[in-house]
């Protein structure tokens, strides 16, 4: 298997603050407590890179992770809840639309699905969003492992069904589908 060694690069809360790098970048959206941070500790095979935490809303920063420069990931603050004033979550969104739609460095977005719950209401309004824009994206559903091994591919086709585009089954538990993962990763950076 593939192993990439992760470093935590730097925090940013707007596109002007974003690091100076060329290499191809992944911004990770969903909404809060998906796995994003799970998913990025996973993927660089070592727990205390990206700090999770049961309590949503915690991202509040685009957190950038270089991974063996082959490419970066960006964590970004999760939608949905956060207690948080309407004011920050309204800078937020403002920062974050701008990094978005105006960092070159940005080769796909990846949407983050938990497969233990139907695709939100939320998560329909970012896809549109995306979608308004063109941006190139997939998914990745998370905490598969939750799901019996007989159902996962039907998770995943409903994801496929509601949302389009590729969907990528994940476990940060049992690392099933990492390896799959981080080639999809390198085959788009190719």
């Amino acid at each position: 298997m593939k192993q990439l060694n992760a470093n935590f690069i730097i925090s940013a809360e707007k596109l002007s603050q974003c690091p100076d790098f060329t290499l191809p970048e992944f911004p990770l959206l969903g909404r809060s407590n998906v796995g994003k941070s799970s998913f990025i500790n996973t993927l660089a095979n070592n727990k205390k890179i990206a700090k999770t935490s049961n309590t949503p809303g915690k991202t509040r920063l685009i957190n950038f992770f270089n991974f063996s420069d082959e490419f970066m990931v960006a964590d970004l603050p999760g939608y949905g809840y956060a207690k948080v004033s309407k004011e920050a979550q309204a800078k937020w969104q403002k920062y974050l639309e701008e990094y978005l739609l105006e960092r070159k460095q940005i080769k796909s977005l990846i949407q983050f699905i938990d497969a233990r719950h139907d695709v939100q209401k939320n998560d329909l309004q970012m896809r549109e969003w995306v979608e308004a824009y063109n941006l190139p994206i997939f998914t990745i559903v998370t905490k598969i492992d939750y799901v019996p091994r007989s159902k996962v591919l039907k998770v995943v086709s409903d994801v496929k069904k509601q949302l389009g585009g590729d969907v990528l089954p994940f476990s940060s538990a049992d690392r099933f589908y990492c390896e799959k993962t981080i080639e999809y990763l390198l085959n788009l950076c190719k």
